[in-house]
């Protein structure tokens, strides 16, 4: 029987590579974080890549990094908070896998990302307004294909792998 993969989405600093790194660890599956992938492949890191082929190049490298991450079995996907912006990105996470929202309250995401330098959406004069923007666009993406929906707030990682994987296993789907 093959393992199910589990594809986590959600805003930035949600938490999706550090519960994605928890669940799998939990489930026995390979983690990835499709942006260290992208990180690897390009020999630079997010930032190096937004300044030399924008955002549009960035997408382009990161619909090529899901196209072959969502092809493996049995894993647990860290995906960029902008993943969803693409149809093709959308569609392909959706149908090769169970999709977990992670979703908080955009105070706790500011307070997250504060001193984060390395988020280059977030390198503007108001990061405040930004992410407010950012939700707006992008929420519903995430509703639109999530299978399941979890707030991350003030409890752990831990804690919220385990619920995660908990609801997986009265859903039946691991």
């Amino acid at each position: 029987m093959s393992k199910q993969n589990i594809y986590l989405i959600g805003l930035m600093a949600v938490g999706k590579s550090t519960v994605g790194r928890t669940l799998a660890q939990r489930l026995g599956y390979d983690f990835y974080d499709s942006d260290h992938v992208i990180e690897e492949r390009a020999g630079a890191d997010i930032g190096w890549i937004f300044d030399v082929e924008g955002e549009a190049g960035f997408r382009e490298r990161e619909t090529a990094v899901l196209d072959d991450l969502t092809r493996l079995e049995g894993i647990v996907l860290a995906t960029g908070g902008g993943a969803v912006l693409r149809a093709e990105n959308r569609a392909m996470l959706a149908a090769r896998g169970t999709v977990i929202h992670l979703d908080s309250p955009l105070q706790r995401l500011l307070e997250r990302t504060e001193k984060d330098k390395k988020r280059p959406l977030l390198n503007t004069g108001n990061p405040a307004e930004t992410l407010a923007r950012i939700a707006q666009e992008r929420n519903h993406l995430y509703a639109e294909i999530a299978d399941f929906r979890f707030v991350t707030d003030r409890q752990s990682p831990k804690v919220l792998a385990r619920a995660i994987e908990s609801c997986l296993h009265e859903q039946r789907v691991i």
